[in-house]
């Protein structure tokens, strides 16, 4: 697939470049070999921890990747936590006062979270907050402190102020699909024969709402909010690149544009990880929460 990008060697040399330059440059970066070879290569030099050499800025590209990660899984963490808790709050709310006013106007509002695209809704955020009334920044990532290799904004005052923006940007999807999940699963348990039961008893309403009726609906929301944190780190491309946030995001649409191959193919595995990882923390989750499934695997 990468071939169809377009070819690195006319990113990497300048206009006064020979047809030898040309051949001794594709050589050297292994182009000429079969792609079959060159895939080999490739997972077998990933296998000793070696991604390559960036095409663009010839440095090697887990160095690269290290220098950027910080920032795109500083703002993914963010985002899941407003994500969840905010989306949690508003769904299990919106159940508990499935008729009314506020119910309504939410429900109402979070068409517009899952109706409008990414890219539009940090545009939106941009001109109200940072062109309007100019309380926020439309870009970058603020001041950041170095924790060894590790580089954090969340210590700054405007490392803070920079992430509020893209952070709202990249969880309000999340967050309106988590919000409606726990309210369709709400009020699918609290219609059940023990909830019913539980009241026929007198429990008080918070004990039943947030003892039975939740912890029964968190566990169909864990698989869909797992998926979700995986497509958040996923699809900060968009919000990196709206908000020119120097993540690992941004650095894929760089490559992209001058066809480095070896960060490309980096990345995409990088979130194929990350994707299989949060898969397993889910299923780990699962067992904690639902004993049911202890149950099962003891027998």
């Amino acid at each position: 697939m990468f071939r169809f990008v377009g070819d690195p060697i006319e990113n990497m040399l300048g206009q006064e470049r020979t047809d030898a330059d040309i051949d001794r440059l594709r050589e050297q970066l292994g182009l000429n070999d079969p792609f079959i070879m060159q895939y080999w290569n490739f997972l077998s030099d990933a296998l000793r921890g070696d991604m390559g050499i960036s095409f663009r800025q010839g440095r090697p590209v887990v160095e690269i990747l290290v220098e950027r990660l910080p920032a795109t899984l500083e703002l993914a963490f963010v985002s899941a936590i407003i994500a969840i808790v905010v989306g949690v709050i508003l769904g299990v709310y919106t159940a508990i006062r499935s008729k009314g006013f506020v119910t309504n106007l939410i429900l109402t509002l979070s068409l517009i979270g899952v109706s409008l695209p990414t890219f539009l809704i940090g545009i939106l955020l941009i001109y109200l907050f940072a062109v309007e009334l100019n309380w926020l920044p439309s870009f970058g990532r603020g001041d950041v402190v170095q924790i060894g290799w590790w580089s954090t904004g969340l210590l700054t005052s405007s490392g803070l102020k920079a992430i509020i923006l893209p952070a709202i940007t990249l969880g309000l999807y999340q967050m309106t699909l988590i919000m409606r999940l726990v309210r369709s699963e709400m009020l699918e348990v609290m219609s059940a024969d023990y909830i019913r039961f539980a009241r026929a008893r007198g429990l008080p309403e918070r004990t039943i709402n947030f003892r039975h009726a939740l912890k029964n609906t968190l566990v169909p929301v864990i698989t869909i909010t797992g998926l979700q944190l995986g497509s958040i780190i996923a699809f900060a491309i968009i919000t990196e690149t709206v908000f020119q946030w120097p993540g690992v995001g941004l650095l894929f649409i760089d490559s992209v544009q001058f066809v480095d191959i070896p960060v490309m193919a980096s990345y995409l595995m990088f979130i194929s990880v990350m994707f299989v990882l949060i898969n397993l923390i889910v299923d780990i989750v699962y067992v904690l929460i639902d004993p049911r499934l202890r149950i099962q695997g003891a027998a």
